[in-house]
Parts: C-alpha cells; structure tokens; sequence
C-alpha cells in the first residue's frame, strides 16, 4: 500500500472561529443548502459528531459520486483543528482505500483567516494512478463548496458568531 500526500491552503476573509463553525461543524448543515446540486445530504449513522463518528454524504445530480463515508477521526474546537477520512465510496475509486484530512484554520490579515489542508491518500497498491494533477483536479471542486460557503457567510454576516 502506498500514500500519495498533497498540502494546499485557502485564503479567506471569513474570521477563523466564523469559518470553522459553520464549514467544519455545521458544515453537514449548511452545505446541502448553499450547494444542493452537489450535495443531497449529510447523515449521521454513528456518533456524536466528534472522533469515531461515521457520517454518510450522499451527492447530488451534479456530482459524478453517488456516496462517501468520512469517519471523523479528531475536533479540536480550541485550536481550530478538524481530522476525517474518507473510508468508503464510489469516489474513492478502483485504487484508493482511504483518504485523510487534516484542516487547520489559523488566523489571517485584516481578521481573516487561512485554511490549510493536508490530504493523503491510501492506495491499495504501490502501482496507481495517482497524481499530483488529478488531485488538484478534485481539489479545485473542494475550492469551490469553500468560495460558496464563504459567499454565503457574507451574505448572511449574523450566522456562526
């Protein structure tokens, strides 16, 4: 088995405890409702929404994936850190059997704040496709659910204070 890492981080103008609560926390919330093309829903099937959760996503029209399993693996509210992987699903594909997440909001210029994600991905085998590119590829997608959430936190600037 072998492991594909990649880092990338996100500049935002959204303050850092604003950003991780409604992305992070809420986000199985919030995200059906900005994108419900890309996303049907967020479900719970174990868990309480901290470490061991299992939480099913189920895509929408627009997405090529049907589902995804994320488990929950850590959520440190005190130091803006949230760690998931992706355990099951059609976008893990024929070559990967899981993806981790690390996101880590720090703060930003002008009450802002950054987000940092390290992602790695578990190949089944040392032989795969797996490339930097295509993984830039996917991660343009994630900008996008960010820029949209983002969009609607301006929009609606009392939520998640």
């Amino acid at each position: 088995m072998g492991v594909v890492n990649f880092e990338y981080e996100v500049v935002s103008t959204i303050p850092q405890h604003k950003l991780f609560k409604a992305f992070l926390l809420d986000g199985d919330n919030l995200i059906p409702k900005v994108i419900p093309g890309a996303f049907k829903s967020f479900e719970t099937l174990q868990g309480d929404g901290g470490a061991g959760t299992i939480k099913l996503i189920t895509f929408g029209e627009s997405s090529p994936f049907k589902f995804a399993k994320h488990r929950v693996d850590e959520v440190d509210e005190a130091n803006f850190v949230y760690k998931y992987s992706v355990i099951e699903g059609d976008a893990l594909g024929d070559e990967l059997e899981s993806i981790s997440y690390v996101v880590k909001i720090t703060p930003g210029a002008d009450g802002g704040s950054v987000v940092k994600t390290s992602s790695s991905y578990h190949t089944k085998t040392d032989h795969h496709s797996i490339t930097e590119e295509k993984i830039k590829e996917g991660k343009e997608k994630a900008k996008g659910v960010f820029h949209a959430v983002e969009a609607h936190l301006h929009a609606n600037p009392h939520e998640y204070n």
